[in-house]
């Protein structure tokens, strides 16, 4: 890089130290300094981030945090509507509040971990915390790759811990009380409880996506609300998956499905229109749940059902992932682990019966033998006298004469 550090004297006697430096596209950047030192250190900087490939242009690097907020969620097109209404929201309330003002330049990683302590001194949860640091950081990163500055400020910064409530699981006796208080809504708390969908994947499943003959459920829609509307998209994971339907459920649903479309919904208000979670809890689920003495239980705890009634009947890790729809059996076993702590024990068990057997095996196959094959048993090629577990090196014993005398 050309660059150098030229002294100058102004109008009024003083003296500056110039520093100018050529970028790639030959434009010239210079600074003064009072300090010959200050303007050492500024140049050397640049020619690191000109070596390391990491030199932005310092103008683009003074748009301010609002308005490349802006750009950036206007840029995420592959995202779900409830994923860019969330992100909005976070902005909205926790990001631009504090960082809207600022240029991109300016944003530093201390005070960024400065401001994650502050939202949880504020009292947000860990989790909301850690999600609008990822909001700001995927901003930031997008400046980063855009050339607007050298680094993400926002990474490796000392987030909370979240820790991961206890699922809550029903007994089939539950279930079956639950869905009984629910009235007409009966078989909607049972649909859950037995296969585990998520509420929008069964608000959106249709007539013509049940399998009756092969008792089979194919999920490939979801509805969520998002600002009071109802967007219909993919499941959560962007897969489509096969569920299976128990036996109890095929003439329930069934019931639901006569006189409708393929294209009609399978569960539905009175009216026809889609189910709302918030809706739907306010009116049917928490006065069922109440009629049914529970408590403390979420229509998501269904989900939970779902999945320790599956382990409880034999499923597998991976069986229990595909029923769930989840991106890998990892995150099956981070939510479920405790649930396959049986299924663990019992692989014990089998393992102990089989060493067991084995050895059983072992001695009878050596009691079995006839007297000839076992009286060599101990000795090796041309040994002499007992096997060696008879013999000592104490000198004494091995004397002759005490041998006799013994």
């Amino acid at each position: 890089m050309d660059g150098s550090i030229t002294r100058i004297t102004l109008s009024d006697g003083s003296t500056r130290y110039r520093a100018r430096y050529r970028d790639p596209g030959g434009r010239q950047h210079e600074r003064r300094f009072a300090r010959k030192v200050d303007a050492q250190r500024w140049l050397d900087e640049a020619t690191s981030a000109l070596v390391t490939q990491t030199w932005t242009a310092p103008e683009r690097g003074r748009v301010t945090v609002a308005d490349w907020a802006d750009r950036w969620l206007s840029s995420q097109t592959g995202v779900k509507p409830s994923t860019l209404y969330r992100y909005g929201n976070l902005l909205r309330t926790h990001v631009l509040p504090s960082w809207g003002r600022h240029r991109l330049v300016d944003v530093t990683h201390a005070d960024v971990a400065v401001w994650v302590a502050g939202l949880l001194t504020q009292g947000s949860a860990p989790g909301t915390v850690r999600q609008a640091h990822r909001v700001f950081s995927l901003l930031l990163g997008l400046a980063v790759r855009d050339g607007r500055i050298p680094r993400n400020p926002a990474e490796r910064v000392p987030l909370p811990r979240v820790t991961r409530q206890e699922p809550r699981f029903l007994t089939h006796d539950e279930v079956e009380r639950l869905a009984d208080a629910a009235n007409e809504d009966g078989d909607v708390i049972r649909l859950l409880a037995y296969t585990g969908l998520r509420f929008g994947e069964m608000a959106a499943l249709r007539v013509r996506r049940i399998d009756f003959l092969r008792r089979r459920l194919t999920i490939a829609e979801a509805v969520t609300e998002v600002g009071g509307r109802l967007e219909f998209g993919t499941p959560k994971t962007h897969q489509r998956r096969t569920v299976p339907l128990p036996a109890t459920l095929a003439e329930s649903l069934a019931r639901h499905c006569a006189g409708k479309q393929g294209d009609d919904l399978l569960m539905a208000t009175a009216s026809g229109t889609v189910l709302r979670l918030r809706n739907w809890r306010r009116a049917v689920f928490d006065p069922a749940v109440r009629t049914a003495g529970l408590s403390d239980v979420t229509p998501h705890d269904l989900r939970h059902t779902a999945a320790s009634l599956a382990v409880a009947s034999g499923a597998t890790v991976k069986s229990v992932q595909r029923m769930l729809g989840h991106a890998s059996a990892a995150m099956t076993l981070d939510v479920y682990s405790g649930l396959f702590d049986d299924d663990l024990t019992a692989l014990a068990d089998r393992m102990d019966a089989a060493a067991r057997a084995a050895a059983d095996a072992r001695v009878g196959a050596v009691w079995a033998r006839p007297p000839a094959e076992t009286r060599g048993i101990g000795k090796r090629a041309g040994q002499r006298g007992g096997p060696r577990g008879d013999r000592t090196h104490n000198p004494r014993i091995k004397s002759p004469l005490l041998c006799q005398l013994s």
